[in-house]
């Protein structure tokens, strides 16, 4: 009688196999980049503003995994591109500038370079089957405290004016100063977390991973998606602001800065999927219409 390999133990010996050649490269990785995790998860992913990133990471590392057997099939018997060391020896420089200055956008960012000149090193076609895991990575990368200030004030305001403009007209007791929301005998600051540029960014993020997802065939769509997911942002942070203060309006403000803080940002985040899943829905009849349109026009 012949033994028999059961499918999962081959299988889990065929992914060990695979992943060998892969071990000096993942400890390298763990020896400059560990220290830098540790620093983000006890520093600013540990803030409100930045809670996306590890997020970001993990989706991004999943996606790396997700695409590797593709990865793999399309490089074979390319040859390796010289062009993977300059675009390491760049990721080395940054890092070791990010980490010695206190860098954090030179520091994070540097794990893209490295990773794609990692990836050109198994040739183009290597990368070019892990160009979004690695752009996806784009949106964990902290940026200067400037930059975030400088656009996120003007966000406030205007997420601040269309909320208290909707509730007004709903018929609530609202007013506004700038940033500050007075319902009722309540005022609340509308802060970074709640319609800041990271908030923008995560929510680009969630709508470009849709787009990846799904993969419609449809240009038309994906562009068009692509474009609308800006205002689709705007349009679920000021629900989430209208959401909190209603809650604070009629639970009071124990509720409003409590568990139901926190249940608002769900309802960013559900409402901004919900509001790409119906434009996606509506983009798809309305190509349906111009296909159609299209294939009936008569030929002159």
């Amino acid at each position: 009688m012949t033994a028999t390999t059961p499918v999962s133990e081959a299988t889990s010996a065929s992914m060990v196999t695979r992943l060998v050649p892969y071990v000096p490269i993942m400890v390298g990785l763990a020896l400059l980049y560990l220290p830098s995790l540790h620093d983000l998860f006890t520093g600013i992913w540990a803030e409100d503003e930045q809670f996306h990133g590890p997020i970001v990471l993990a989706i991004s590392l999943w996606l790396l995994q997700r695409n590797w057997a593709r990865m793999e099939q399309a490089s074979q018997g390319e040859q390796p591109s010289a062009w993977g060391w300059p675009l390491v020896a760049i990721a080395l420089f940054l890092y070791a500038l990010g980490r010695s200055q206190g860098i954090g956008i030179f520091e994070v960012g540097s794990v893209i370079w490295l990773l794609a000149g990692l990836l050109l090193l198994r040739g183009g076609r290597a990368l070019k089957a892990q160009w979004f895991a690695l752009f996806f990575m784009l949106f964990m990368v902290p940026l200067p405290a400037q930059v975030v200030d400088l656009v996120t004030m003007p966000m406030k305001m205007a997420v601040s004016y269309v909320a208290e403009n909707v509730l007004y007209h709903a018929g609530y007791p609202i007013g506004r100063n700038g940033v500050v929301l007075q319902i009722g005998q309540y005022m609340l600051l509308v802060a970074d977390a709640c319609a800041g540029l990271h908030t923008l960014l995560t929510l680009e993020a969630l709508g470009l991973l849709y787009l990846n997802l799904v993969r419609r065939d449809s240009l038309f769509r994906n562009i068009t998606l692509a474009v609308l997911i800006v205002p689709i942002s705007f349009t679920a942070n000021v629900i989430r602001v209208m959401a909190l203060s209603l809650i604070t309006y009629h639970f009071g403000n124990e509720a409003g800065q409590g568990f139901l803080h926190g249940f608002a940002g769900m309802v960013l985040f559900l409402s901004a999927l919900l509001l790409i899943i119906s434009t996606d829905t509506a983009l798809q009849f309305f190509d349906g219409l111009r296909m159609r349109a299209r294939t009936q026009t008569p030929k002159a």
